[in-house]
């Protein structure tokens, strides 16, 4: 990819709206996959009390909507000012008391997870029915919409084409056969976490532009060396975490 595209794929811009600055995406088709578009508010002729306590709105108690809902609520049940990254918001903006727990959760991810994803793993790479694996550092592009995967080769995997993630763990409990899996696209419900099992590797299925079905694309920790392999188990415990953070922002 040239650096001219590069740059126009990671370009952002300074936005008002009416819940606040907003540094998005310049062109709208790169922004995350992690987003969340700004809801409609409740207009203020339908909602003469709070939707949460039920009070009365008048001089005195005045109407607030929280910015990730867009409901209606007093101050006392909407005071919280709490950052809102899936928004883009720059400063952190008013949320009701159930929107803000989510967007402390949240939280961690962006501070965290994303870090980890960003900074990239070494791993054992094999696509489709290939027996040969290849040693390839995999990381999230700067925009989170791809998977970009670096060795002898350079691929890039758009996040919106995977269709199905599957953790690769070692060590579940009895009576558990199969490692979590989490479906992105086709409207699955999740498996249930559990157990103390540790993250080997992953498995995913993904649509390759100009390709007929599916691709499958597995990766492996390596074995050479415990920072290395440290690196990697971290780097799949965060897209983890990222596979459920977009079936939840798909579910939304």
């Amino acid at each position: 990819m040239s650096s001219e595209v590069a740059a126009r794929r990671d370009a952002k811009k300074l936005v008002r709206s009416p819940s606040g600055l907003r540094m998005v995406p310049e062109h709208r088709a790169f922004g995350s996959p992690f987003g969340l578009e700004e809801p409609q508010w409740v207009p203020d002729k339908e909602c003469p009390r709070c939707m949460q306590c039920d009070a009365k709105f008048d001089f005195l108690t005045r109407k607030h909507h929280c910015r990730r809902c867009g409901k209606c609520f007093c101050d006392k049940c909407c005071g919280q000012k709490v950052a809102l990254r899936r928004m883009c918001f720059v400063d952190p903006v008013r949320q009701c008391a159930e929107c803000a727990l989510v967007s402390h959760k949240e939280a961690e991810f962006y501070d965290k997870q994303l870090k980890v994803l960003l900074s990239g793993a070494t791993f054992l790479v094999t696509f489709g029915n290939s027996e040969k694996p290849e040693t390839m550092v995999c990381r999230l592009s700067n925009n989170q919409r791809y998977l970009i995967l670096d060795g002898d080769s350079r691929h890039e995997i758009e996040i919106a084409r995977i269709s199905t993630v599957q953790i690769l763990t070692e060590g579940f409990p009895p009576g558990e056969k199969d490692p979590p899996t989490y479906t992105s696209l086709l409207g699955s419900q999740p498996a249930s976490e559990g157990g103390n099992a540790r993250a080997t590797g992953m498995s995913l299925q993904y649509a390759a532009p100009g390709a007929e079905g599916v691709t499958q694309l597995k990766l492996r920790a390596t074995e050479d060396a415990n920072a290395s392999r440290r690196q990697a188990t971290a780097w799949l415990a965060a897209m983890h975490k990222a596979t459920k953070l977009l079936y939840e922002s798909r579910d939304q």
